[in-house]
């Protein structure tokens, strides 16, 4: 019973934990992009334009959706669940700061530590392109179709390169597990250099740029391109439409933090000892957001900064570029593990 409370209590504070972080992300990037294109952004709705989201959600809520009349009613009300619910589980397995222990008891920052962490993360994120090709099919119009199909084919494409990308990292730290791979980053190289998975460069940049297309996020939103096709999302409207928007927005958080998480130590970072305990106790979670919203931030730079892919140069460096990239770093991470762990085979 005492589990099965810790676990409802971690599943509720990582839900409300992620929500507003959603909604604080919404603001950041409308402000941040009005930033750099001399724009003033949200102003109105609490300090400095801060409730617009909230607002923004609350109308969303309370507007009438409006359903095509050719449209597959159950799969067309499946669809933006489907797409929401991966977003939320994939975060459930990221852990936000080092254990803390309290009466004995050792407690995770985690909501759960599976063995096959990372395998989750893949699995449950590739059940994202189903949501995506139910909205789009359910819709009853050709147009929101092939704007999944198009989709559909990039996630595909891209989650090849993700996973390829991972395959090092796993290599060099022999665990599945995420809160193992935050775990075999500790410690240093030298006097200052951390033990970071960063020294697997091209692995990180491969991740990195598979996340920006994984995400939609510009320059390959190709998924939303207005100007060239009709998006998956076109016949959504009212509150269907907001869990799409949100399912966007937690996956870009999610990215980043994974990025941090499987790259750059996750919560790792200086703890002063002279600190009270339980200010110990947060400052691993404030190295892993600052980690997280500086990737956050990159997300939303390049968004400003960038412009929109044409779609057959995105495919072509998908299959042609990121792919045979990975696989000839993997081999490579393979053989320099294996003389690392076993020696040159000819001494």
């Amino acid at each position: 019973m005492t589990v099965f409370i810790e676990a409802a209590i971690k599943v509720a504070v990582a839900f409300v934990f992620i929500m507003l972080t959603t909604l604080v992300l919404v603001w950041a990037e409308r402000k941040w992009v009005s930033d750099l294109q001399n724009r003033i952004g949200p102003d109105r709705a609490g300090p400095f334009g801060i409730l617009q989201t909230l607002a923004d959600g609350l109308k969303a809520f309370f507007k009438e959706s409006i359903r095509p009349t050719q449209s597959i009613y159950l799969l067309y009300l499946v669809a933006p669940i489907a797409a929401l619910i991966p977003a939320l589980l994939i975060f459930l397995v990221i852990p936000i700061g080092a254990p803390i222990e309290i009466g004995g008891t050792t407690y995770t920052l985690q909501v759960m530590d599976l063995n096959i962490g990372l395998l989750y993360v893949l699995a449950v994120s590739s059940l994202a392109v189903y949501a995506i090709t139910l909205a789009g099919w359910s819709s009853g119009s050709k147009y929101p179709l092939l704007g999944a199909v198009r989709a559909s084919a990039q996630m595909i494409s891209y989650e090849a390169a993700m996973g390829l990308a991972l395959v090092p990292v796993v290599l060099l730290t022999s665990t599945t597990s995420i809160a193992g791979i935050v775990d075999a980053q500790q410690g240093t190289f030298g006097s200052f250099i951390p033990a970071w998975n960063i020294v697997l460069i091209p692995s990180f940049i491969i991740f990195l740029i598979a996340g920006f297309a994984e995400t939609n996020r510009p320059p390959f939103d190709l998924v939303e391109a207005e100007s060239e096709i009709v998006g998956y999302h076109t016949e959504y409207s009212g509150f269907a439409f907001a869990l799409f928007f949100l399912a966007e927005y937690i996956n870009v958080f999610n990215m980043s933090a994974l990025t941090v998480t499987l790259f750059l130590g996750g919560w790792a970072g200086p703890v002063p000892s002279f600190l009270p305990t339980w200010i110990q106790w947060l400052v691993p979670v404030f190295w892993f957001l600052l980690k997280t919203w500086a990737f956050v931030f990159l997300f939303v730079w390049v968004r400003a900064t960038l412009p929109r892919m044409r779609y057959d140069k995105l495919m072509t460096f998908g299959w042609k570029r990121l792919i045979p990239v990975s696989l000839a770093w993997i081999i490579l991470c393979a053989v320099a593990i294996g003389f690392r762990e076993f020696g040159a085979p000819w001494s």
